[in-house]
């Protein structure tokens, strides 16, 4: 993934992380902290590999019978309390990128300005507040699962913007409201198959990103609601559609329907939670539309678990369905066949899936855990579902099992 900070917020940061050092008497606090997964995953799928996130090359399955780059990932946090309406943070993860290697990224790094104590300004590079459990998705400690369900935590894969978060909080008796406005731009590197069946890479580019989102918190039960609009392109698909347009105005029809140059990418996110204690159920639901080749989608889970001292045993069913046809009839004209061949196939390459999972957390220590999760995914409608790698023995439109281990911690 392609996450460059400027040269003057980077400055700015290393200023403000340099200021503890030689003035403590003006600063509280500076703290270090981390966390990680170190797990391994097992494909039934010999013919492909089973990924966690669009963003990555290879998984469990074709490439390895046991892989450890789905899940494991390692992320080092550092905090500065500058004054007590000033703060600064830095988190670094490194896990899988696009190219198969794994290096450190800059997930966030941000500035923060506390105007009362209920409102709060951040610049920089903030969470993207797009799920209910983007503040922690990465952190496989803070979650019952090995990995949050796919679908609905895979349809947007960035999970940072750098841009401005500005964030309010505000109390009626026992209900906390939270509301949060995030405005920015993120980009993304992910890989994909050509027109040759070459391995290549695309940069994906939001712009004048806007995600608002609000939390209701009373007791025990929390309730969640998101929507963002951003405008996407991915340029590297451009010569494909301008090979459309060089035949005349149908062409150019089916171009300005499918293409990623500047449209509009909406999603809509809501999710419910539960948790007295001794149990939890919680629940999420996502819709999101553009008009590309990238499918509108809706996808949902819910999920359950009962802690049994150390133990937390869990069951979570997740759906995902594509909205927008996964086909085209392409051009009438003679000489286009190759054209219609490959938008067919990114467009019914898009996942459509429904997964049971269940599994078993074991808190054995007071900041690390272990869990086992084995997922049973039916792909639908012929979608490949997660898979990638595919090779020509493969046949789209089955069922995947995966069994999972994850040992993780934070400190």
């Amino acid at each position: 993934m392609s996450r460059k900070l400027p040269l003057a917020l980077l400055t700015s940061l290393v200023l403000a992380y340099g200021l503890p050092l030689a003035a403590q008497a003006n600063t509280p606090s500076l703290a270090l902290n981390g966390f990680g997964t170190l797990g391994v995953v097992h494909s039934s799928e010999d013919q492909a590999d089973f990924v966690s996130s669009m963003l990555m090359p290879r998984g469990a399955g074709r490439t390895s019978d046991w892989s450890a780059e789905v899940d494991s990932r390692l992320g080092l946090q550092l905090s500065a309390n500058l004054t007590p309406r000033l703060s600064s943070v830095v988190q670094v993860v490194t896990e899988q990128q696009y190219d198969g290697q794994f290096r450190p990224a800059i997930e966030w790094a941000n500035i923060n300005f506390d105007v009362t104590p209920d409102l709060s300004l951040r610049v920089g590079r903030v969470i993207l507040p797009v799920f209910m459990n983007s503040e922690y998705r990465k952190v496989g400690y803070a979650t019952p699962w090995i990995r949050p369900p796919l679908e609905v935590y895979r349809t947007i894969p960035v999970s940072s913007a750098d841009g401005v978060d500005v964030s309010y909080r505000s109390r009626i008796a026992s209900v906390t409201n939270t509301l949060r406005a995030t405005y920015g731009q993120s980009d993304a590197t992910f890989p994909y198959i050509d027109a040759t069946m070459d391995r290549a890479t695309a940069e994906a580019r939001a712009r004048e990103g806007l995600t608002i989102s609000n939390t209701v918190e009373q007791g025990s039960i929390s309730l969640f609601a998101a929507y963002s609009h951003y405008r996407l392109s991915i340029e590297d698909f451009n010569p494909l559609f301008d090979a459309f347009r060089l035949f005349g105005p149908e062409g150019d029809a089916i171009a300005d329907r499918y293409n990623v140059d500047g449209k509009t990418f909406e999603a809509i996110s809501l999710g419910a939670r539960y948790d007295p204690g001794n149990w939890f159920v919680m629940g999420e639901w996502t819709q999101t539309g553009s008009r590309t080749f990238l499918a509108d989608n809706r996808g949902w889970y819910i999920s359950g678990g009962y802690r049994l001292g150390a133990f937390t045993p869990y069951l979570t069913y997740a759906s995902q369905r594509i909205l927008s046809k996964t086909s085209t009839p392409g051009l009438s004209q003679p000489g286009s066949e190759p054209l219609d061949a490959m938008l067919n196939s990114m467009l019914q390459g898009q996942p459509q899936q429904e997964s049971v999972s269940i599994g078993v957390r074991w808190d054995f220590s007071s900041n690390m855990a272990v869990k086992a999760q084995f997922d049973h995914m039916n792909h639908e409608g012929g979608s490949r579902g997660y898979l990638v790698n595919s090779q020509p023995g493969y046949e789209p439109g089955g069922s995947v099992n995966l069994f999972s281990l994850a040992l993780d911690f934070v400190f």
